[in-house]
């Protein structure tokens, strides 16, 4: 089975609950789900009530199908599960698009935004070649620089900088890695 529900666990754990800041792009936000996520999920605008009382179903279908199936999840965890783990956080963080592009950069595929074939072989080569520890660390100290080039860093960047580096110990920590889960 996947890792993905105690990747999502560590990444909600970040998230929070309501927020409905001005600097936030994302404007209402539940548990990292924005209003517009949560319409789209519905096939209909959402209200922010509808959004704070969120089922915990609902919330798991979002991140599965819009992260971490978006960021080829389970085929990542086979290769490195801490690297899946990043990937799948900066995705919720910041865009699926942009945590593939990431991931691309780094490992030498081209960088289109989307995970495939390719993306995958070449992300295997690298995290063979750096291992574990080191893919995981040139990933988050990647996504740290890309956050500190944000307008919003100086409200924002405690927070995510916190998250980076909480996120980067969990990755690390091979006793949530368990392939019978």
């Amino acid at each position: 089975m996947s890792n993905f529900p105690k990747i999502l666990a560590n990444t909600l754990h970040h998230e929070g609950l309501w927020s409905d800041h001005a600097l936030d792009p994302g404007g209402a936000t539940m548990k990292g789900v924005t209003l517009k996520t949560y319409s789209d999920y519905l096939g209909r605008p959402a209200m922010k009530d509808e959004l704070r009382r969120i089922p915990d179903d609902h919330l798991e279908a979002i991140y599965r199908k819009g992260y971490w199936d978006k960021v080829k999840g389970d085929d990542l965890a086979a290769i490195s599960p801490g690297l899946a783990a990043c990937v799948f956080d900066f995705a919720v963080n910041s865009g699926p698009g942009r945590a593939a592009k990431a991931l691309q950069s780094l490992c030498g595929a081209v960088t289109d935004g989307g995970i495939g074939p390719n993306t995958l072989k070449q992300a295997k080569a690298w995290a063979d070649m750096l291992g574990p520890q080191g893919a995981i660390d040139a990933y988050q100290a990647f996504r740290q620089h890309y956050l500190e080039s944000l307008d919003t860093f100086a409200h924002f960047g405690k927070g995510w900088t916190r998250r980076v580096g909480d996120m980067t110990v969990f990755a690390k920590d091979n006793a949530w890695v368990d392939a019978g889960d």
